[in-house]
């Protein structure tokens, strides 16, 4: 299961394991994450070195593997998941019929749990729309870097703080909490990976803005993305008088076509695992009398050198 969250963390332990157990049921991945990962897939053309074997992190729910085949089909994946009803779902994802044998680029030739990844495993990091839910996302940083061999590198993506706005409006209008923990946003992303140790983070931002024809459909398709995950969220059940009541809030926002809209702020970013710098020499501990006793020799040593000079500078007779 996954790790206890730190004290700070906005992201509730206990709300992120059942939305794991639940999504682990799903077929494949959300709509909205096979299109974010067909558009990060879009830069990898810019990486020269194609890499022997990159990590899918989160892979079931990710939707990555037939976008990164594409573009490297030779590569050779492997899934880390942070469950493990998410590692059996995705073991299962790596069964086939014997007519799909020839696309093996896009199965996992493993599966593992993520505190099982060992250091130095993969040139490239695959990590889809997930560290917006991580309890720890320095600390999955961390892990990144440490999976890496050098001169690997990470690609990912995540919801910036834009994303829902429309969504939280209503929340706020109903007097309710915020709907989702906070987004961060990309430059303070940014600044994470160079502070764990990435060189070179480049970091971008898409929106997309996404309508539905009913506020029903709208919340079905948000319950496949996942769930309140905050720790500011309503602890309990909520009611079918509740439901009705958010769905005629948004659907008082529906435009002139009677259309739903919201609003997703997608953050891209890829950073390097730079060759280690060159470590400092050892500490010496020179004691003061040592010291005392250095300077007393140097000032003697120079004291002669001196009177040796003026003794042997040749002396002008009066006249030449």
């Amino acid at each position: 299961m996954p790790q206890p969250a730190p004290p700070t963390s906005p992201v509730d332990r206990v709300a992120l394991e059942h939305v794991l157990a639940r999504l682990a049921c799903a077929p494949t991945a959300p709509w909205l994450h096979q299109e974010v990962a067909r558009r990060m897939a879009e830069r990898l053309p810019l990486i020269r070195q194609a890499p022997l074997q990159w990590l899918d992190w989160w892979g079931h729910l990710g939707g990555g593997a037939a976008s990164v085949a594409a573009v490297w089909p030779k590569a050779t994946r492997w899934v880390v998941e942070p469950t493990e009803a998410l590692v059996n779902a995705s073991r299962l994802s790596m069964r086939g019929p014997w007519w799909s044998a020839w696309q093996r680029s896009t199965r996992a030739r493993r599966v593992m749990h993520q505190d099982d990844v060992g250091s130095g495993q993969a040139q490239m990091i695959w990590a889809n729309l997930m560290l917006h839910a991580s309890l720890d996302p320095v600390a999955t940083m961390a892990q990144w870097f440490a999976a890496l061999s050098v001169d690997g590198f990470i690609m990912f993506s995540t919801f910036g703080p834009d994303s829902l706005r429309e969504l939280r409006e209503v929340f706020d209008e109903q007097g309710w909490p915020s709907p989702h923990p906070p987004f961060v946003d990309m430059h303070n992303i940014g600044d994470q990976l160079v502070g764990t140790g990435f060189a070179d983070p480049v970091m971008d931002q898409q929106r997309l803005s996404l309508s539905w024809s009913s506020a029903s459909a709208l919340i079905d398709e948000l319950r496949t993305l996942g769930g309140h995950l905050g720790r500011a969220r309503f602890q309990g059940l909520r009611t079918p008088r509740w439901r009705e009541q958010l769905r005629r809030a948004l659907e008082r926002r529906a435009d002139a076509q009677g259309r739903i809209h919201l609003s997703f702020e997608l953050v891209f970013g890829h950073a390097f695992k730079a060759q280690p710098k060159p470590g400092r020499a050892e500490v010496t501990t020179v004691s003061l009398e040592s010291l005392r006793s250095n300077l007393r020799d140097s000032r003697i040593a120079r004291g002669a050198a001196l009177t040796t000079a003026q003794a042997t500078v040749p002396t002008k007779g009066v006249g030449g």
